[in-house]
């Protein structure tokens, strides 16, 4: 497992490590900030979905329950008339 992460975050054995020093470190600095809002966005979508998710269902609750009031509430009053 460590080499394989050295192959990716040690400047000095990835492909970068032909380049001058300061040009790893740019080069590598970009990348971070590039993931680090991939998984930002990630995270971000997964929490935002549940959230949508969950909203959904309430909705659809609300609908069953409103339906089924009104069902009931229709059965009583054909019931008495």
């Amino acid at each position: 497992m460590r080499d394989h992460y050295e192959i990716v975050m040690d400047a000095d054995k990835n492909q970068l490590n032909g380049l001058p020093p300061a040009q790893k470190f740019q080069i590598m600095v970009y990348l971070s900030a590039m993931w680090t809002m991939i998984f930002c966005f990630a995270a971000g979508a997964w929490v935002w979905y549940s959230e949508l998710l969950l909203g959904h269902i309430a909705v659809a609750l609300g609908i069953l329950v409103t339906s089924v009031m009104f069902k009931k509430r229709k059965s009583q009053i054909d019931q008495n008339g």
